[in-house]
Formats: structure tokens, sequence, C-alpha cells
């Protein structure tokens, strides 16, 4: 039997999915694929005999290649479907921050938290503000440096902090048995959180590719790890002019380290978190 009102789909109208929007695949763009989760940024489109594909780069630099079917991706939660870019810009994908973020044009920056995000120098800051600057100021999270860990337990109780005044710190070099391990380990309230990357010092953060180098290098113990690098690598002996060439060559997340990446944004979150 044929219903009168619905043809020979008996399906309602209301119950129907409807058709998600198409998305240009954009580069940069990043979306999650609906089947897998997998979440990364458009790398390339490609025609293939089975059909348009697109291949995505997460924040970790893994690549995967998915097929571009209809509702087979979610942008901010949303199902959509990618197409191919025609080559306009009037149907770009939504901006995004340098921490792979979505941007919100026109945002102001919240009045600062209570909360506080330490580093230990300003290099450390510096690197922080290039990728998550945008992220810090729509959340009001400001960044401090310590210059050093030496004294972090009594700069943490100087700091008092409480639910509504968390305090996050980013160690260097916070390996096991190393001294910054032991001193992270003296911090024990449960409104702060350490948490470090392996690297002597956040230059090392950089990948020695976007760095413009083959690798970091090994320096001898005893010698300042800043000055030995400028001189393994032939650069002047002026560790603030490297630092600031090494700073240009970072655009955004894909220009770190993982072990960093990873770091900050656990931080940010600890910061941000309600009480």
């Amino acid at each position: 039997m044929r219903s009168r009102q619905y043809g020979p789909d008996l399906t309602p109208p209301w119950k129907k999915q409807q058709p998600a929007p198409e998305v240009e695949a954009e580069p940069d763009l990043v979306v999650e694929e609906a089947g897998t989760g997998f979440c990364g940024a458009v790398i390339r489109c490609e025609k293939t005999a089975e059909g348009p594909t697109v291949t995505l780069e997460d924040r970790f630099g893994k690549h995967r290649v998915f097929p571009m079917v209809p509702r087979g991706f979610l942008l901010d939660g949303k199902a959509v479907t990618l197409v191919r870019p025609t080559g306009g810009t009037a149907s770009r994908g939504p901006a995004r921050t340098a921490s792979g973020s979505l941007a919100v044009p026109g945002a102001r920056a919240r009045v600062a938290r209570a909360g506080r995000i330490y580093v230990e120098g300003r290099h450390d800051a510096e690197l922080v503000e290039r990728v998550w600057g945008d992220d810090l100021r729509i959340e009001g999270v400001v960044v401090e440096y310590l210059e050093g860990v030496d004294d972090l337990p009594a700069i943490v109780r100087s700091f008092s902090p409480g639910p509504d005044a968390r305090l996050g710190v980013l160690v260097d070099h916070l390996v096991p048995g190393s001294k910054e391990s032991r001193i992270a380990a003296s911090v024990t309230d449960r409104n702060v959180l350490v948490v470090g990357h392996p690297y002597i010092d956040v230059w090392e953060a950089v990948k020695p590719s976007s760095a413009g180098i083959p690798a970091w290098p090994s320096v001898p113990r005893g010698q300042d790890w800043k000055t030995g690098v400028c001189r393994s690598l032939g650069w002047p002996e002026n560790t603030g002019a490297a630092w600031q060439h090494i700073l240009s060559r970072v655009h955004s997340y894909k220009d770190i380290e993982p072990a960093l990446l990873g770091r900050v944004e656990e931080l940010i979150d600890f910061v941000t978190a309600p009480e």
C-alpha cells in the first residue's frame, strides 16, 4: 500500500536525514573524519579511480587519506560533505589560529583570570605566545616566566593557588632523575599542575625542518647549550639573534614537536577548567 502523504517512501519527511552542507577542502582546514575520529588539517585533495580523496595531517605529523563521501567529516562537531576546492576564495573554510583552533573574528580579549601559566624563561614565553597567543587572550590566561625553577616551591606558596586561581607550570628538561623532576615532585598542591618537555632548552621544541637545520646538534656537558648550538651550526654566537631567527620560522603548531604541544594544551585546559 502507498501512502498518499509520503508516496512510495513511508519515512516521514522530518525523520529523513538532511543533506550535509558542502565545504571546500581548502588547505589547513581542520576537520574530523566521522568514522575513525581522526582529526587533522587538509593537506591535499586528489582524484582517483574510486573517487576524490583528501589527505589529513594531525598535530603529530601523521597523515591519513580518506574518501570524500557525503557526511563523511565533522567541522566544529557538525556533519559536512567535503568537496574539492574550486580555486576561488569565496568559499574558504573558517580561519584558524596558529594552534589550530577555530578563530573568532572580532573577539575581544577576556579579562585576565586569577590563574596563571608559568614558564621557565623569556624564550619559552615567546614561543607559547607565537602559537597559542590568540587562544590565551580569548581565555584570559596570562603567561609569566620564572627564569629557572630552583625556587618553584616558594613561588607556588607565594602565588597562593586555589580552585579559582589554578597555576600551571611548564618545565624544561623534565626527565626522570633530573634536578627539574625532583623540584617538580616537591609541588603537591592539587591546584597546581607541573608538566614538562624532555628538551634541554625550548629551542629544541621547534622542529629542525622548520628551523632550517638538519637536526639539533649535541652539545658537550659543561658548555652553555645555546652557545654550543650556535657554534655547531656556524651561527654567530649571539643567542638572542639566533632565537629571533628560530622564532621567525615558527608559524603554527605544525612547526612544534608533539612533546611540547600536548603539554601546553594540558596546562591551558587545567587553568581554564571550571571549579
